[in-house]
Parts: C-alpha cells; structure tokens; sequence
C-alpha cells in the first residue's frame, strides 16, 4: 500500500527480554515497512545470567533460590520450574534481568528419572502423605506394564493432583486440598516425549521420562496404575537435565559467595538453544546498548530472533 494507506496489522513479538547481553526488544511489522525493528533499552552492570543448581531431597525450591539471591542482593533471582523437597536434581535459576528468560527455559524438555510402589495409594500420590496398601491388588506383569505406557506417549491430558502448586480460584490447590476442601482441577495438554520402564521388581517399578513443562511425574505413574486396576505413589524422584542444562554439570545447592556465583553464571543465549540467530554488527551493538531501533530484514516464517555478538553472547 501507499504511505498514505492505513496498515493491515500491526504485529509485535518480544525477542530477548532486557540482559547485559539480552536487552528487551521487539519486532515490528507495519504496512508502511517490509522491514523489522529491534528496539531496546541501555545496557546494564547489574549481574544476570543463568545459574544450574543440583537441589539435593529435603530442600525446598525456595531454599535454593534464596541460597543464590542473599548474596547478590539487590538482585532478582527466580526458578525456572519447581521441584518438590522430595525430589532432586537441576534447578535452572534465573539472575538479575535473566528472570524475563524463564518462560523461555520453561518451553525445553525435561528429563526424569522416577520410581513408584504399586498396590498403594496416598492423598499426596508420593510419601508426603502416609500410603495404604490396596487389598488384593493385582500384580502386572512387565509385559502389562510396557504395553500400557504406549497410552502416554505423545500428546495427552493429565489432571494435576489436588495437593500441587496448580491454582484454583486465586488459591494454590495444596492449600484447598489441605483444609479438605473439594479440589476440582482441569485437565491440562502435556506432551511425554519419551517414558521407558527401566527396572520393574514388583512392587517397585523406575522410569525413565522426557516430558514437557507441566507434567506431573506423581500423577503420570498414578495414571499408569490406575489404568493397570491398580495404584501406585511416586518414592523417588530425579530430574535429570532441563533442555541442555544437565546435572552433571550442575553447582551444588549451598551457601556461596557472590564471586563463586558470578563465575559460574551462563550466558542468557543458552536458554535460547533453537531459536534463530543474528549476528549484530558493531554498530546494530552500539544501538542496542543505547536503546535505539535495529533495522533488520524480515525472515520469512519468523517471530522470535534472538541477536548475539560475535561470541555468541546474548543481545536481545
């Protein structure tokens, strides 16, 4: 159209979210231009990045965040998925403005590694609640056991349980549940990418699964269960690695001081492991820095950009 014609749509998409290295920007997309604009603001010398933390059992997912924020205070530290005192394994926690990366580290995979008890059940679905064993359970063979898993895979729905940090009307649903109110929770889209059974001596069965961000380990092994005519409760859980973040790698969950934590943070870029780049000139890096707009050609199919420097550092 014409410069004087008023535009079709206007379209914007948030690329990074306001680091040193990923400052917050957006595209544009207007009638009046075939090309896009990143906008962002100036830089900051506040410390932000990604911190990977191996939560030992017993330990609350608040207790690890505050472990890394008193240090580095006034900094914001947040978690990028929570694991109960229970389980175990990789925390991915958020520095400084690194936190507006969390709902992107909440989009990758994740990796478990669970063990149930068949022929009981608990209100809590694990032993945060004393189990009771059903009568005359039945026993499923492994065959039984690796055929039924084939209804979990792919794409499902899945209740969370009543005792979970899912909300319901302004209150967390463990709250309700607690105070023996009726918890009625909606069943949620999850994706189980890979689910395995990997040790199966009756009563206790280990799984190896790959899942989407809002599965919940106790209820899919409940499900299992309850699908064989039986029930079982979650006794130990491992979360392996988040995306690329592995617990091999991680940093034990531990008091630390600010220098140990500064030289263990990762670049923001990581949380980013599949989205396009663009490699920012020197000059689309002095703009950035200073808030000002980047004219970029628009890729074709593209919503989400992420702009790095040479290093691969994170710009926006």
């Amino acid at each position: 159209k014409s410069p004087g014609q008023a535009p079709d749509s206007v379209a914007t998409f948030h690329v990074g979210e306001g680091l040193p290295w990923a400052w917050r920007g957006a595209w544009t997309t207007t009638a009046n231009s075939d090309r896009n604009s990143l906008r962002a603001p100036m830089t900051s010398t506040s410390p932000c990045g990604l911190l990977i933390i191996d939560k030992p059992v017993g330990m609350t997912s608040r207790m690890t965040v505050d472990f890394v924020e008193r240090p580095l205070r006034p900094v914001k530290v947040g978690h990028a998925g929570t694991l109960d005192p229970l389980a175990q394994g990789v925390m991915v926690l958020c520095v400084g403005a690194a936190t507006r990366l969390i709902d992107y580290v909440h989009r990758l995979p994740k990796r478990y590694l669970a063990t149930f008890r068949f022929g009981v059940s608990s209100p809590t679905l694990d032993l945060e609640s004393v189990p009771v064993e059903l009568p005359d359970a039945p026993r499923p063979t492994r065959e039984q056991l690796e055929q039924a898993l084939g209804a979990f895979r792919g794409t499902i729905q899945q209740r969370p349980p009543d005792f979970s940090a899912a909300w319901v009307q302004g209150k967390r649903a463990y709250e309700l549940a607690r105070r023996g109110d009726d918890v009625q929770l909606a069943a949620r889209t999850i994706t189980i990418h890979a689910i395995s059974l990997t040790r199966y001596e009756y009563p206790e069965a280990d799984f190896d699964v790959t899942c989407s961000t809002g599965t919940y380990i106790r209820s899919l092994g409940c499900d299992i269960a309850t699908g064989l005519g039986t029930a079982a409760v979650m006794t130990s859980l491992e979360r392996t690695s988040i995306g690329p973040f592995e617990r091999t790698s991680a940093l034990p969950a531990q008091r630390m001081s600010r220098d140990k934590i500064l030289e263990r943070l990762r670049s923001g870029a990581e949380a980013l492991p599949d989205m396009p780049r663009h490699v920012a000139t020197a000059v689309e890096r002095d703009l950035i820095a200073h808030g000002r707009f980047v004219a970029l050609d628009q890729p074709a199919g593209i919503s989400e950009l992420a702009a790095i420097d040479e290093s691969g550092a994170l710009l926006a």
